[in-house]
């Protein structure tokens, strides 16, 4: 009944179980070793234990011979081993993580199998979360590979292994331009995924619904990524995994199904964002108006009890918990099964019935319950008084002067109502029915919150909403009234803090507070233009990622003709970060989104217009000016407030009707129209002769009307007719139809933005660069794709910092050291060998101009500019990078620092120009600059002949610096002959034996230890360098007349005998071996020690303080060495390496010569 086994097959047997284990989705392949526990007349294996090693799985083996094999033998049959064993095994794994405090994990046992393969095949980090995987075929031309998908947050892979071909895919979310589920002859159910470049096939899915939606989920999360640069947050207070659940669904997965339902729930009870679904059952509810049962569903979540009618608006309610006052369970009957009574404050009952798990539903609802009282008693606390009624608000008197917060608590049309001089008149007659025919309904259906919505209140809304009680309804149709009744005291917080500030939205209000309705008499005194001004300001400091937005402040200020300032607030709240979702940021994405729905419903609609509007382009400039001010920009206002009625009533479906009807009644016109300007005249005289004519209010000049010609007037159109007409003709437009569309398109959006943003940024900095304009874009593309990595696997710092939307788009996006240390092994030709992170180090310090350690595409562009080619506008370019670099290491002060850097970046000067204004370097300096050298050719193939040209350009160089000193002071005798002595330590000491394995490498500290102030920065590299010129003592042997280098006395061929020295060893100056020191080619961090000594150094003086050389004089001497000419001129491919580093970043190895089974080649 045991068995130790290793997978250790024959090749082709090996081909046939991989291939099976992709197909079968098998985890044979997880641990190579396992010990399978088997009863005698079972078939099934129980896993006991796995090791990575023969060792590990011994040890395994060796534990169970002495705890559990022994208590065996007392057992008498099977079954009870059986039963022990798994007992004991699965009691060993909870008390292990009990004790390791490891939390109960609510994957299953073959999910978590799933997540180990993914990890593993693709290279994913631990923190990149697996959502779900399916079996399904990849179409690579005409061939099929059969294998799986797996969905991660982040990532779409496929794997597929068939006979020993692997195939794997890898793509971005962010990077998927299109999905659609298409149909076709051959496959009635195949999911099209297109990315910039590419586009990719799948299909054979045994459940192609729930696949399709989780791509769509996981993609729109990927534009939300790139809309706000917030990376996903799983949600942990899910309940646990039911027992019956399906054995393949990850926490992951429930998570991402309850946010979709949670949305589903809050937009068609118009919730507040954060609410969240708890569950949702069948049921009936009895409707007083008629009588009836009504058979729906019933849906519960932490703050609400929502009821929806089976039949499309036939009857809909909305029960705050906070107005919930009993819950009791009634007796049950054959008529009333399972009936639930829910009342409220403000005395109406609710009567639910065929309740299926009656006990656990008002379990749940007392809860929430519980939960809500004490929210509520918190608040009151914590306000100090709470308001209850509506009747304490009005009491509440408008006041500039008083203790508090001047808010106006009264609608501005109340104050500025102006009445025809006739005081009754029909028009007047027919407000009053209207008032009266709602106030008929109220007693009928409820007042406020938990009122009965059916298709006669939506009828009522669409005769239009009397001016007395327009803010009320609207309110209660948005859900507005929802959030402001869970805030109070909110808003009055919100202008105290905001009162007094300036920023650039501050400034854009201020700008536009008096182009807002400026015919109307509210907005023409200060008293209007106050309260725009602070609810606009307040709304700007609550959702700073919007801040303003054109077309703000005219909504904003017809809300505060028909509510009070606070109300006016909370139905701003609603409309931008609900109903009209990023519409109103920097970009108009929503409005753009919906444009395009737009362009699709007139495609399908008014298939006869639609190509005379695209060929005219009208159709673009329409429908931002009409969605996002709703029509008030374009209709009378008196029209126009009717379609804001029927908007708050129904959403953004009355908008595309209203606009496709508009569209439709002016078909004949259009399609005479020669071009886009007459098209739009013919589109404003017809907006601009909707009237009103139940309009109790002085009809208000509208601003397009003054401003059109003496064109003979267009006949006047009435809005209620045109609403009717739009209802008549596209009522069949539905919500959840308009959010499909929305998702197309918010892809194509957001892409095309992200396009036109790349291009921007790459028009502005191509002519600062010798980069092409692909090469720059895909460094943009590599660039931000790096940044976006480390909002969602984490980074050293935070992804916030790393973003500001305020700044130009060339600087928004931003890396820490650590990303800009992988992209720096990847892309720069010169970081190979060990010293690739010094050398990255040196150059980021350098590149950050803020000293924040962080650094824009621009900065790293800069950076990499000089890589193009290695050539000797590279070798310009990199040595005065290594030159300011060295510089910045002895200088104390950041302006000097920033000071330099500028001297040579600017590509406005001439090279000549700038080498010249380049500072001396002194010999620390110098030491360094060769010690870069020498890390740059590690790992070169032409090391050898590399490393005795440049001993041959520095001992040149520090002739060069002797003889300089002549000409700039005389020093001493003493003083001569101590730098004499310096120059000669130098020279051997930069050249010393290279040993690796007798003198290993200091590992250098952390880069974010490194990054100190310039003064701590100062005191130790000066003190390091110190330390390496401490007694050194060396014998006058000065180079040669002729400039060569004293390696130049070894011959090539004594140089390849002796085997003990490198590639770079030169004849050591000195007799004295005891003297001699070994430096470590370890780029910042260099330490030398004595060859035989062990303690530590101390700061010397031996560095001669006169001696200097010049950029000019480094670069002559650079040039007398045909190895260093040939290595500058090396030619190389920046967009081989950034293909390379693409393929690294998305497959986790080099591009390789693939098969045609493998699909190497990263999307987007």
């Amino acid at each position: 009944s045991k068995l130790l086994q290793k997978n250790s097959m024959a090749l082709y047997f090996s081909l046939l179980v991989g291939t099976l284990d992709v197909v079968l989705d098998s985890s044979a392949r997880v641990a190579p070793y396992r010990i399978l526990y088997q009863a005698p007349d079972s078939l099934v294996y129980w896993t006991i234990a796995c090791g990575c090693s023969r060792k590990e799985i011994t040890e395994h083996w060796e534990w169970l011979e002495q705890n559990l094999l022994q208590t065996l033998s007392i057992f008498e049959n099977e079954n009870d081993i059986n039963t022990f064993v798994r007992g004991k095994i699965q009691g060993i794994i909870a008390e292990y993580n009990k004790i390791n405090g490891i939390k109960e994990d609510d994957d299953t046992e073959k999910f978590k199998e799933a997540i180990v393969k993914f990890h593993k095949l693709f290279g994913m980090p631990e923190e990149e979360k697996l959502v779900n995987y399916y079996s399904c075929s990849y179409w690579k031309g005409k061939v099929p590979r059969q294998g799986w998908v797996y969905l991660s947050i982040n990532h779409l892979c496929f794997y597929s292994f068939l006979m020993g071909r692997e195939a794997k895919l890898v793509i971005r979310w962010v990077d998927i331009t299109q999905l659609e589920k298409n149909a076709t002859l051959l496959f009635p159910d195949m999911i099209k995924v297109s990315t910039r470049s590419s586009e990719h096939f799948f299909s054979v899915f045994l459940n192609i619904s729930e696949t399709f939606k989780l791509m769509e989920q996981l993609a729109n999360i990927a534009m939300r990524q790139l809309l706000d640069n917030e990376g996903f947050e799983q949600d942990r207070s899910l309940p646990k995994l039911k027992r019956k659940s399906p054995k393949k669904v990850s926490a992951l997965k429930r998570d991402l199904d309850a946010r979709a339902k949670s949305e589903r729930y809050r937009a068609l009870f118009r919730l507040p964002k954060d609410e969240k679904l708890d569950g949702h059952t069948d049921c009936t509810l009895w409707t007083p108006f008629n009588k009836m049962h009504i058979l729906g569903q019933m849906f519960v979540s932490t703050n609400y009890i929502c009821f929806t009618s089976k039949e499309e608006n036939l009857c809909s309610l909305i029960i705050p918990l906070r107005e919930v006052t009993i819950v009791e369970k009634a007796d049950s009957s054959s008529v009333l099964p399972s009936p639930l009574s829910i009342s409220t404050k403000n005395r109406m009952t609710f009567l639910f019935a065929n309740l299926k798990d009656r006990d656990f539903l008002v379990q749940r609802i007392s809860d929430f319950l519980q939960q809500t009282t004490s929210k509520i008693y918190l608040e009151k606390n914590m306000s100090g008084s709470y308001i209850s009624s509506d009747d304490e608000v009005r009491e509440r008197q408008f006041n500039l002067n008083g203790n508090g917060i001047p808010t106006a608590t009264q609608a501005l049309m109340t104050m500025y109502r102006r009445r025809s001089p006739e005081e009754f008149n029909p028009k007047l007659a027919k407000e009053f029915l209207k008032e009266q025919a709602w106030k008929i309904h109220f007693a009928e259906y409820g007042q406020g919150v938990c009122m009965y919505r059916t298709e006669k209140t939506r009828d009522l809304v669409l005769k239009g909403i009397p001016e007395s009680m327009r803010g009320e309804l609207w309110l209660l149709f948005s859900g507005a009234i929802n959030e402001m009744a869970t805030h109070p005291g909110y808003y009055e917080d919100l202008v105290e803090r905001s009162m007094g500030k300036y920023n650039l939205a501050t400034e854009e209000i201020e700008r536009d507070l008096h182009r807002s309705l400026p015919e109307h008499p509210a907005f023409q005194n200060e008293m209007g233009i106050a309260a725009l001004r602070r609810v606009l300001t307040a709304y700007a400091f609550r959702n700073p990622n919007i801040g303003y937005c054109q077309a703000m402040n005219i909504v904003t200020s017809v809300l505060l003709l028909y509510a009070k300032e606070e109300e006016a607030f909370w139905l701003l709240v609603a409309l931008c970060e609900r109903m009209l979702p990023d519409y109103y940021n920097t970009r108009v994405v929503g409005a753009l989104v919906d444009q395009g729905v737009f362009e699709e419903l007139a495609r399908d609609y008014v298939p006869q217009l639609y190509d005379c509007m695209q060929d005219l382009g009208v159709i673009s400039t329409i429908s931002l000016s009409w969605f996002l001010t709703l029509f008030l920009s374009v209709m009378p206002f008196e029209s126009a407030v009717v379609v804001v009625d029927c908007f708050f009533c129904e959403g953004i479906k009355v908008i595309f009707q209203l606009a496709l009807a508009v569209l439709d009644a002016n078909v004949d016109k259009l399609l005479n129209c020669k071009d886009d300007g007459e098209a739009m005249t013919v589109l404003g005289r017809y907006l601009d002769s909707v009237t009103n004519k139940d309009s109790t209010l002085p009809p208000i000049p509208h601003l397009h009307s003054l401003l059109s010609d003496d064109v003979e007037p267009y006949p006047e159109v009435d809005i209620f007719r045109l609403i009717r007409c739009s209802y008549e003709k596209f009522g069949s437009i539905r919500a959840d139809l308009i959010e499909q569309m929305r998702f197309k398109q918010r892809l194509k959006v957001i892409q095309t933005l992200e396009d036109t943003t790349k291009r921007n940024v790459v028009r502005t900095i191509v002519t600062e660069t010798s980069f092409t304009i692909d090469e720059l874009e895909e460094l943009y593309a590599l660039f931000k794709a790096e940044h976006l990595t480390s909002c969602y696997w984490g980074g050293n710092s935070n992804a916030i910092d790393r973003h500001d939307p305020s700044l130009p788009y060339l600087e928004q996006y931003r890396i820490d050291f650590e990303q800009f240390k992988g992209m720096f092994a990847l892309l720069f030709p010169w970081a190979c060998g060990t010293h690739s992170d010094v050398l990255a180090a040196r150059l980021f310090r350098l590149l950050d101009e803020n000293g924040d350690l962080l650094i824009n595409f621009r900065e790293f562009v800069s950076g990499l500019n000089t890589e193009k080619g290695i050539n000797w506008r590279f070798l310009l370019g990199l040595f005065p990078h290594l030159w300011v670099i060295l510089l910045i290491i002895g200088k104390k002060s950041s302006q000097e620092n920033r000071n330099y850097l500028r001297m040579w970046s600017q590509e406005n000067k001439s090279k000549a120009k700038n080498s010249r204004d380049l500072p001396k370097l002194n010999q620390g300096q110098f030491i360094e600059l060769c010690k870069t050298m020498y890390n740059m050719f590690s790992e070169d193939p032409n090391e050898q002949d590399l490393y005795h040209a440049t001993a041959a350009v520095t001992s040149l160089l520090l002739e060069i610096g002797e003889v300089g000193k002549l000409f700039s002071v005389q020093p001493t005798k003493e003083a001569d002959s101590s730098s004499n002595n310096c120059s000669k330590t130098i020279q051997s000491e930069l050249f010393q034996k290279k040993d690796s394995q007798q003198y290993p490498l200091e590992q250098h500290k952390p880069f974010q230890g490194s990054l100190v102030t310039n003064d701590e920065e100062a005191i130790c590299t000066e003190s390091t360098l110190g330390m390496q010129m401490e007694d050194i003592k060396l014998e006058d042997s000065s180079p040669r007349d002729n400039g060569a280098c004293s390696s130049m006395l070894i011959s090539d061929d004594d140089t390849k005998d002796d085997s003990s020295m490198s590639s770079y060893s030169v004849l050591s100056a000195g007799s004295h071996e005891e003297e001699k020191l070994h430096c470590e080619d370890i780029g910042e961090d260099t330490v030398l020690v004595r060859s035989n000594h062990t303690t530590s150094l101390h700061r010397s003086t031996s560095i001669d303080r006169d001696w200097a050389i010049t950029f000019e004089q480094f670069l002559a001497s650079l040039l007398t060495e045909p190895a260093l000419v040939r290595y500058f001129d090396k030619p190389v491919s920046m967009m081989a390496r950034i293909t390379n580093a693409k393929n690294v970043r998305m497959m986790g190895k080099p591009i390789t010569s693939a098969s045609d089974y493998e699909i190497s080649t990263m999307s987007g």
